[in-house]
């Protein structure tokens, strides 16, 4: 008789640790790596980050879906995505934690300006710059769920003046929160630092655009985190050049891999790294997936 299948499917993780996981934790399922799907007719569960449209719904008798990620827009994009089946965020597993840390480090490298020290390294030059107390110091993250409301907290016991932007009305402790489009200018005027951990919705995509930018303190920062698709690149582009924004780092882009002849990765006003912001910790991961499968299973 078969065994139940999983069926994983990951472009940016290594499928080889979870199936060693799988074959000690749950030799019941008969662990499956994408494209090698076998009889299609045996597989009850998929793990992924994403996979081709209509393959899910192809599937007669999927059960439950597990994201790789946070996010699953880049699943629910699927027109013909089956929302008759449960689909699983992986809404902790160290990306909380790692999120965070990208943030502090984005927002301490250029409250620090530690990019002009790295020159006058190399340039051997010895210069004291202006510094600024972190409480004068404007951050504003738009996002306030799991990952933005902790990396606001986080910032704000670091003593920088911290607000938040959101859909509807939050109150987290010692953060100013704003709410909606009315109130939207009002949290870009003070934010010297912008954060960007929204979710992709109709409302939000192409939300970092020129409008946007304009909105900001001049030479104002931006950090971006949320989902590619935020991303005007030519605003952005527009903005660096015109001095509007003055340095961007930037983990997600409109196109993954970010192409070889891409202008950002040559800009010097831009830090990119390939969307490596919060990935998932192995054995944390594993341990979380494994818990949502058998809460699932246990109804």
């Amino acid at each position: 008789m078969e065994r139940p299948a999983l069926l994983y499917n990951s472009p940016i993780d290594d499928p080889a640790p979870w199936k060693k996981a799988f074959a000690e934790r749950r030799p019941d399922l008969d662990f499956r790596v994408w494209p090698d799907i076998g009889d299609a007719k045996h597989i009850r569960y998929a793990l992924i980050w994403s996979i081709e449209s209509g393959f899910l719904n192809s599937l007669p008798n999927l059960e439950a879906i597990f994201s790789m990620g946070a996010g699953v827009d880049q699943i629910l994009r699927d027109p013909e995505f089956p929302k008759r089946i449960p689909l699983f965020r992986m809404v902790d597993a160290g990306l909380k934690e790692q999120m965070s840390e990208y943030v502090i480090y984005g927002v301490l490298r250029w409250h620090r300006q530690m990019a002009r020290y790295e020159q006058q390294q190399r340039a051997h030059e010895w210069q004291m710059l202006p510094a600024v107390h972190p409480s004068e110091r404007g951050v504003g993250v738009m996002g306030l769920g799991v990952f933005g409301s902790d990396a606001a907290m986080k910032l704000a016991a670091l003593g920088f003046r911290v607000s938040g932007w959101s859909r509807t009305r939050k109150t987290i402790a010692n953060l100013r929160c704003f709410a909606g489009p009315d109130e939207l200018g009002a949290f870009l005027a003070w934010s010297e630092i912008l954060i960007n951990l929204l979710p992709l919705t109709g409302e939000t995509h192409g939300l970092l655009n020129a409008r946007l930018f304009e909105g900001l303190p001049r030479g104002a920062a931006l950090i971006h985190l949320g989902r590619g698709a935020h991303l005007n690149e030519a605003d952005l582009s527009a903005a660096l050049e015109s001095g509007q924004i003055g340095w961007a780092m930037l983990d997600v882009y409109p196109k993954e891999p970010l192409p070889p002849e891409h202008p950002f990765w040559s800009n010097k006003a831009i830090f990119a790294t390939p969307h490596i912001a919060a990935q998932p910790v192995s054995d944390v991961a594993l341990d979380f997936v494994l818990s949502n499968l058998s809460r699932f299973e246990r109804g």
